[in-house]
């Protein structure tokens, strides 16, 4: 299914942050310092949502670097990588993209200014983290959004809005879930919906 040489793996973790940025503090950023030659998308104006532009600057991004990606995305970040594979918009490096995670995405409806978004299953294997009390995504709405990219959804239960206001900073878990897509598509088991994610979000 994948394109990507043997020889040049494991993949390069680039993170794609949200409106705002993700600061120091952030899981993202705790995430970054857990792989080698990791990445990080950057805008000119993180204030600024569109989808279009900010698609852009992931695929001006990725153009000057060696691949194999494995692209782990928060809330608003969450639909500009999948408007970037599904428009096309990454071109060639499309093929070099092993794997999507996408934490606590922003509700589309929410951000129709920033540009049309029209999820379709994406051609890469993807992880799609929701959660119950999360303001900007209902947990329905992550369902939804999970089948309609098919990405395996995983409930992580009373977690806000996966971010460092809702304590996420250092969190092993969603390491784990980044060398679940590095060694291969989500298992069988992050397809069920009734997987258990009531445990420790930290561990």
């Amino acid at each position: 299914m994948l394109s990507c040489a043997q020889t040049r793996w494991p993949p390069r973790l680039v993170t794609v942050p949200g409106l705002h940025g993700s600061d120091g503090a952030h899981w993202q950023s705790w995430l970054e310092r857990q792989f080698a030659r990791s990445l990080r998308a950057e805008q000119d104006d993180w204030d600024a949502p569109d989808l279009a532009v900010w698609s852009a600057a992931l695929a001006r991004r990725l153009a000057g670097e060696r691949g194999p990606f494995v692209l782990a995305a928060h809330s608003f970040g969450c639909l500009v990588t999948a408007h970037a594979l599904l428009q096309g918009v990454l071109g060639a490096v499309s093929a070099d993209i092993a794997g999507v995670l996408f934490v606590a995405p922003a509700s589309p409806a929410k951000f129709r200014f920033a540009g049309p978004f029209d999820p379709q299953p994406l051609n890469v294997p993807s992880i799609l983290i929701g959660s119950e009390t999360d303001p900007w995504m209902s947990l329905d709405g992550a369902r939804t959004l999970a089948r309609q990219l098919g990405s395996a959804f995983v409930n992580l239960g009373d977690a806000g809005h996966i971010n460092t206001a809702a304590g996420f900073g250092p969190w092993p878990r969603a390491r784990y879930f980044v060398d679940t897509l590095v060694h291969g598509a989500a298992p069988a088991r992050l397809r069920d919906e009734a997987f258990d994610a009531s445990g420790p979000a930290f561990a």
